[in-house]
């Protein structure tokens, strides 16, 4: 860390602790991912009291569990705790309880929970007064990770609530896999086709799908009512008719875990965890304006397209390349890379896991302001100062912390101190500047009653080099009363486990406080010694294999029953040696058996299995067992030789090997087209250019072909079974609220030719025209926008490279002479036709004048002329009788025709 900051513990204990929230008052409450809520006084209190107990609805299962809390603003006054949580209910009903079947497999079929959010009402001690209010049940989720994260409170005293896509993290997954979540355009139950699959990672898209479809919560952040849970007026979406679309600020995000608001400001800045290549942060300017936000997911990973999902041709990702894009991140970084250059954080993985601003701390005015951000898979926490624009200085990032240990939030706290929840170790530790560090020593640490103890806090110092005074509390009651010197002693008489305290203060008030354990009539030889039994270290594992466990445990002192024991099945997951990060997958307690089923995981990975006993005085023994999986190479390969192959997120040129998990699910994609003139015709088994193997048991070659069209520099006209290139000669031509599209046959259309021209507009289907046509009318358009169309050839091998033409929108601001007129006066009728895009003038274009008798409905050509330079055109009429005028677009190749505004012309 920088000279003059200190990393300490100040609550500890905690098993597995996920977020945490400080009321207005000091009172601390800290998650627990198996569903519990703790609540201290202070971060001095060093005894905790459950707030709310919500095991039995929680899914604690992999990545899933409680993983959120907030406390509302004005506490106590209204003494409310938010509770963000994977609710363990299966579809149809009934629980998981904690665990996830084969069948359906964590990540074979997978195990469908919502997400819950809700209200809890408090006492004056912090505690529930009964059950929980439930705001919200969405965030439809398939596969163990990527589940809900954040709740917190704006600056506008709305809340906002975030959830992770719910879709898989080992293979491209556009709901290919059953569907369970129903998304369109296909059923619940059956697996969704490509190109027009909106499903899996696609969720976090579905505020963009037609009207009329529904819309999940997954990959967004929501802006919500705190007291139904109602999206709030004002709200992007605030006039839509399904209520989650009303609740959504932004989205196109894969798991936007932590985000928080810039202090002073309406700025919401997310953390969002990429796949294989980029952690995001993203910022939201105005979290409360009428702007959705779109981050891309997954068509888009950091600032770029993503590959693997690019590959795929998804009709949801191609209608975002060529439309609007996606909303770019304010920062990124790559597995890959460094951070800052010789930061000594571990590359090759990553999970962006923290987000905080300083706000009124005693840091150096360096960090005034600063943005932190903090990633749990290379334990690093790094510091953005302010820049001379008044936003966090992407130039200018510095190391603030590193050999973090599994940070999984930041946050403000007292003193404006920056805090974080460090997972693994189960501690809420503080990062402060300028405060004396507390060392305390105890000498000896166990022993039979009685027990005299010689306790030493000499090593305890002060960055500053004040002078320090010391106070005691020896006797664990809470009071620092028993000593008041560097050293002291006690003598401990009763059979305990004891936690002394050494409380340290500087001349400005500042202080410190360490903690060492005395283990009264409880020599650390007598603990209890835990041995696992079964699997041995040899065994290795399948996706989906059963694997059975036992174990046993002694203690000298006591006769061990199995409430004492527990188990831990934890999947390491490894970029390279010196690079691990974990995902607890179950505990099971109050058994010394069990059985679980071997997940799904990307290679290099392992299980770690460990098994603690703990005895009446809370002391433990543990034995762990590393179990590590049965692999396979798989080898990629194409005709001709040196094409580009996907598998799962990385591409490479063949011939290459891959190697996976035995039964581990895989993505392949091959590209089409490459080169100038390689299109791909087939894999040797027959599957399409995009699919999902399983990995078998022994090694196999996976061959692609591809065909040229060029022999000798000759285009030939039969290719094969290659789908065709794209079409010829596409021109489009819009007229009054329709378009024409012409075109000719693609350059070659392969054995069999063409059989069918899909066509699309701003990306949606819009219907299917027969191989011989080579025109089509749209109709109904709204000529005031700009429209995309496409032409996309197919032949029996699948879909070719699509034609894309845009028509730009116009309006037309129109006037008249006045309503009344004298017989053989000339009445003026004008217009002026601007882009709706950019507001230029439109000149050039032909616009026809029409009229009719007043009461009549049927419109008759009167002139015809051009639009100047300035997009204006004028007609002078001298109507014999009373006229209604109109201005009609003729048509042009490229802007969409718009009609004018019409009144009638009295003629006396």
């Amino acid at each position: 860390m920088p000279e003059g900051f200190s990393d300490t513990a100040v609550i500890d204990g905690l098993v597995l602790p996920t977020a945490a929230a400080f009321a207005p008052t000091g009172r601390v409450f800290i998650a627990e991912k198996r569903g519990i809520v703790k609540t201290y006084d202070s971060i001095a209190d060093t005894t905790a009291t459950i707030a709310a107990d919500l095991s039995d609805v929680v899914y604690d299962y992999w990545d899933r569990g409680l993983l959120g809390i907030a406390v509302h603003p004005n506490y106590p006054a209204e003494p409310y705790l938010y509770a963000l949580y994977s609710y363990d209910e299966k579809p149809g009903g009934g629980q998981w309880g904690d665990d996830c079947p084969d069948p359906p497999g964590a990540n074979g079929d997978g195990c469908v929970i919502p997400g819950r959010l809700s209200r809890i009402a408090l006492d004056a001690n912090g505690v529930a007064t009964g059950g929980e209010q439930v705001l919200i049940t969405g965030w439809c989720q398939q596969y163990p990770s990527h589940s809900i994260g954040t709740v917190t409170f704006g600056p506008d005293d709305a809340l906002y609530v975030g959830g992770g896509d719910g879709a898989s993290f080992t293979f491209t997954d556009y709901g290919q896999v059953g569907n369970p979540c129903g998304d369109p355009p296909g059923t619940r139950g059956t697996g969704l086709s490509l190109p027009d699959a909106r499903g899996g990672t696609l969720r976090s898209q579905s505020p963009r799908r037609p009207a009329g479809e529904p819309v999940s919560l997954d990959g967004a952040i929501l802006r919500v009512n705190p007291e139904t849970g109602a999206g709030l007026p004002g709200n992007p979406f605030a006039a839509a008719t399904h209520p989650n679309k009303r609740r959504i600020v932004a989205y196109g995000m894969r798991n936007q875990f932590r985000f928080g608001f810039r202090p002073g400001t309406r700025e919401l800045w997310a953390g969002d965890v990429g796949w294989h290549r980029w952690e995001e942060i993203n910022r939201i300017p105005d979290a409360a304006d009428s702007v959705a936000e779109n981050f891309g997911w997954p068509c888009y990973e950091g600032a770029r397209r993503q590959p693997g999902y690019d590959d795929l041709d998804l009709t949801a990702c191609e209608s975002l390349y060529t439309g609007a894009g996606q909303t770019k991140p304010y920062y990124t970084y790559h597995h890959k890379s460094e951070v800052v250059a010789g930061d000594d954080c571990p590359v090759g993985g990553s999970s962006i896991s923290g987000i905080a601003f300083e706000n009124g701390s005693d840091y150096p005015a360096a960090y005034r302001g600063a943005l932190f951000f903090a990633d749990s898979s290379r334990g690093c926490i790094w510091a953005m100062p302010i820049g001379s624009d008044g936003q966090p200085d992407r130039g200018d990032i510095r190391p603030f912390a590193a050999g973090v240990v599994r940070p999984v939030q930041l946050l403000i706290g007292p003193g404006g101190d920056l805090f974080y929840i460090a997972l693994d170790v189960g501690q809420l530790r503080r990062i402060s500047y300028g405060r004396p560090i507390a060392v305390a020593s105890a000498d000896p640490t166990s022993g039979e009653v009685p027990l005299t103890v010689h306790f030493d806090g000499t090593a305890s110092s002060d960055p500053d080099g004040d002078r320090l005074s010391y106070a005691w509390d020896l006797d664990a009651d809470g009071a620092f009363d028993d000593a008041f010197t560097a050293t002291a002693e006690y003598t401990y008489t009763t059979r305990d486990s004891v936690r002394a305290r050494l409380r340290v203060t500087d001349s400005t008030g500042k202080a410190d406080v360490d903690t060492v354990i005395i283990a009264v009539a409880d020599p650390p030889d007598e603990r209890p010694v835990a041995t696992i039994d079964s699997p041995t270290g040899n065994l290795t594992w399948r996706v989906n294999d059963r694997i059975s466990f036992s174990g046993h445990a002694t203690d000298p002192q006591e006769e061990l029953t199995v409430e004492s024991l527990t188990w831990q099945v934890t999947l390491n997951h490894c970029y390279t040696a010196e690079n691990c990060h974990s995902h607890p997958v179950k505990p099971y307690e109050r058994t010394a058996t069990g059985i679980f089923t071997a997940p799904d995981h990307e290679y290099p990975s392992s299980l770690e299995l460990t098994f603690t006993a703990t005895d009446s005085d809370g002391n433990q023994g543990t034995d762990t067992a590393t179990l590590y999986p049965e692999t396979v190479p798989l080898d990629f390969a194409s005709t001709p030789t040196g094409m580009r192959l996907r598998v799962n997120d990385a591409d490479s040129r063949t011939p290459f090997s891959r190697t996976v998990i035995v039964g581990s699910r895989n993505s392949v994609s091959a590209a089409s087209p490459q080169g100038a003139d390689y299109w791909f015709t087939a894999w040797a088994d027959g599957r399409a250019r995009s699919h999902e193997i399983v990995a078998p048991e022994s090694r196999t070659t996976y061959r692609a072909s591809y065909l040229t069209c060029t022999v000798n520099g000759i285009k030939q006209p039969d290719c094969g079974g290659a789908t065709p290139s794209a079409v010829r000669g596409l021109a489009s031509f819009g007229g009054l609220a329709k378009a024409r599209l012409t075109w000719r046959n693609p350059y070659w259309p392969g054995v069999g030719g063409v059989t069918k021209y899909r066509i699309r507009v701003d990306g949606e289907f819009a219907h299917d025209v027969g191989a011989g046509v080579r025109s089509t009318v749209l109709t109904g358009l709204a000529a005031r926008r700009s429209h995309t169309f496409g032409v996309i050839p197919y032949s029996a091998s699948g879909a070719g490279p699509a034609s894309r033409p845009t028509l730009i929108g116009t309006g037309v601001r129109s006037w008249y002479g006045p309503a009344t007129i004298t017989a053989g006066d000339t009445v003026r009728i004008g217009g002026q036709y601007t882009r709706t895009d950019t507001g230029a003038p439109v000149p050039g274009v032909g616009i026809r004048l029409v009229h009719r008798p007043a009461g009549e409905t049927g419109w008759r050509h009167v002139a015809w002329q051009q639009t100047n330079r300035d997009g204006v055109v004028v007609f002078h009429r001298r109507p014999d009788r009373s006229r209604e005028f109109r201005l009609l677009y003729h048509g042009n190749g490229t802007f969409m025709g718009v009609a004018s505004a019409w009144r009638p012309v009295t003629v006396e």
